[in-house]
């Protein structure tokens, strides 16, 4: 029998599940084992990753998603591992972690669960590395955040167990299903994973059948791991509160009496109500509260400088006309900064200048076709402009500052980089990051070792003062000439918490990090996918309405000239509704899903515009091109050379 069996259940996270990879295949040295990957029908190419880089590793690709706990069930029921351990792929383990926790386990009998140290992306500590039994006086304690306000308290904070030492191995009652290590014998007794949870409960619920099968759960803090999805992340979803909250319900129905059954289920009843309300409400105010600001302070300026010229000039305004054109001018100048990604986080202040220009360029051109009676004053308007420019951005620098981000004046992508790893590695990751549109404001190269030779401006014992001497904004460690441990220390140790840590894997065209995987802004891939950006898409969408919209009147024209004429109008229907864009990748130039960004299917490719062995040479090319440095120029071009096969 093998020691260690390691199921991986994975759905759309390649990058992260690839280092995780990298980190299992480092920590397997020296330990008996197996590693499971179980794919729930992902389209980011993570299964043919798995194939090509990981042959090692036993692969089971599903056609659907089944859940979390019937997916990790279909692997435990052919492991073969004296201890099973679950882990998620947006995980790293340490070298040593495997060897740690089995020696526990051979010297812990009792022991039927175990879980070990998790950090987040930052190094900080996750309180649900350890946590009790939900039970409905513990849960209405979270649930109404009476546990935030005493977080060491025995009674209050029993959830997480904030009153036990983070640093203390302690028996614990509930296990995280992001690293859960389990004695194959206890579950061949207490049973797998309830496949009635799809998402989130399932450990809670496999933790406290392990303990009422007479096993003990245990949290091990003398080894960790980085889990980047950290809880605060999933907070903000309406799907995660329903879910979880729900799968909450089920746990108390199976494994309490009828009266606490009942009364946690009304709790956790008020509950999602309040958190569902609470998140739509958040999200709301938090998505308009710029853009009313912006239109509100816009529409303030105005009237001031309305009143200042009014007087100073000798003029008379129509009331009624100024605040029409007034009301007009701030919502052109709000949808110009939304279209020109003005709105898109991080706030960049200086974003919102071309698109405020273009904006008011479309003001000036309409003001040019009204009659004479509904002109009023171009100098206003050019006043208008600037103080407009102006606020939009003072509210960026201001929202920026209230965050502690600094005023985000730095030109988009132009970050302060410390690299840690060894020379060769590091003009690797470079080679990386200038290939990513990133333009590199400063990179300090940081050597592994305490022993500092060549260009280094220290050493990795030194990082703390150097973010703080270099005003560092993101931290970079090679993986190949450092150890997970180390990194997670070299975490831990830093004080500005507000400073990124990502991590290179060895021979990756990425880098990837952040607190979360659902922030893809902070993973940085070569080929960088441009026309995936929200501003870049929200153009590409707009191109395709006002082209679609601009062809009816074409439409007598097109039918001599168009190869197709039918399906020309079927296209400028697809294309109006969404379900086509005007130009999009060459499906026939053999990219493996994943990558390339997701696009509608194209009326025109990338290579409509060439013929011959020229496309089958550079379609792929083209494609990456497109992907990589999307314009609008680009789309309109093509539609213009391509007119005659708009059919397609």
């Amino acid at each position: 029998m093998l020691k260690l069996s390691v199921v991986i259940v994975n759905y759309n996270v390649r990058y992260f599940l690839e280092q995780c990879l990298l980190s299992v295949a480092k920590a397997r040295e020296g330990v008996e084992m197996e590693v499971f990957v179980v794919d729930n029908n992902s389209v980011d190419g993570s299964v043919e990753m798995v194939r090509s880089r990981f042959p090692w590793v036993k692969l089971i690709a599903n056609t659907d998603n089944r859940g979390f706990s019937r997916a990790n069930n279909q692997a435990l029921k052919i492991a073969t591992g004296e201890y099973l351990l679950l882990l998620n792929p947006d995980t790293v383990v340490e070298e040593d972690t495997f060897i740690k926790v089995v020696r526990f386990m051979d010297e812990h009998p009792d022991a039927g669960g175990l879980g070990v140290r998790m950090v987040d992306g930052k190094g900080r500590f996750l309180p649900e590395s350890k946590r009790g039994l939900p039970t409905p006086e513990t849960a209405f304690y979270k649930i109404f955040g009476i546990s935030r306000i005493f977080p060491h308290s025995r009674k209050f904070n029993r959830y997480h167990l904030g009153y036990l030492d983070e640093h203390q191995t302690h028996e614990v009652e509930i296990l995280s299903g992001a690293f859960m290590l389990m004695r194959k014998s206890a579950l061949d007794k207490v049973g797998l994973l309830d496949e009635a949870f799809f998402m989130y409960g399932e450990d809670i619920d496999l933790s406290w059948r392990i303990i009422k099968g007479g096993w003990k759960n245990y949290y091990f803090p003398e080894t960790r791991i980085i889990h980047y999805k950290g809880e605060s992340t999933k907070k903000g979803s309406l799907n995660y509160v329903f879910v979880f909250y729900n799968a909450m319900v089920i746990f108390a129905r199976k494994h309490f009496s009828e009266t606490n059954a009942r009364w946690f289920s009304f709790f956790i009843q008020l509950a999602i109500w309040m958190r569902a309300s609470a998140a739509v409400f958040n999200r709301f105010v938090r998505s308009m509260i710029l853009p009313v600001s912006d239109a509100a302070l816009s529409l303030a300026g105005l009237f001031v400088l309305k009143n200042i010229y009014a007087e100073t000039a000798h003029k008379i305004y129509d009331p009624d006309l100024i605040r029409m054109a007034f009301g007009s001018y701030a919502l052109i100048w709000v949808i110009s900064a939304w279209v020109g990604g003005g709105y898109d986080r991080p706030l960049r202040p200086l974003r919102v200048i071309k698109p405020l220009l273009a904006g008011s360029a479309v003001i000036a051109i309409a003001y040019s076709f009204l009659p004479e009676s509904l002109r009023f004053s171009r100098a206003l308007l050019l006043f208008g402009v600037a103080v407009t420019v102006a606020v939009f951005l003072f509210n960026r620098i201001a929202a920026n500052l209230l965050k502690g981000q600094g005023t985000g004046l730095r030109p988009q992508g132009s970050r302060r980089f410390a690299i840690v790893g060894k020379e060769d590695e590091i003009a690797r990751v470079l080679s990386i990051l200038r290939q990513t549109n990133y333009s590199l404001g400063f990179v300090a190269s940081v050597a592994p070792e305490n022993d500092v030779r060549g260009d280094f401006v220290g050493s990795v014992g030194q990082l703390d003062e150097i973010i703080r001497v270099h005003n560092i904004d993101s931290v970079i460690f090679c993986a190949r000439d450092m150890s997970s441990g180390d990194i997670i220390s070299a975490m831990s140790s830093c004080a500005d918490k507000s400073t990124e840590f990502k991590i290179a894997p060895p021979e990756a065209l990425y880098i990837i990090g952040s607190n979360s995987i659902e922030t893809s802004s902070d993973l940085f891939i070569l080929d960088v996918n441009s026309v995936d950006k929200p501003a870049n898409r929200r153009r590409k969408r707009m191109f395709d309405v006002i082209i679609a919209i601009s062809l009816i009147p074409v439409i007598p024209v097109a039918l001599f000239t168009v190869k197709k004429p039918a399906t020309f109008i079927r296209n400028l229907v697809h294309v109006a509704l969404g379900r086509k864009t005007w130009v999009g990748f060459n499906p026939g130039a053999g990219h493996k899903p994943g990558e390339l960004p997701r696009l509608k299917p194209g009326v025109l490719h990338t290579g409509s515009a060439v013929t011959g062995e020229l496309l089958n040479t550079q379609a792929s090319k083209l494609n990456v091109l497109y992907a990589r440095d999307y314009k609008v120029a680009t789309d309109l071009a093509m539609v213009f050379r391509c007119f005659r096969d708009l059919g397609a």
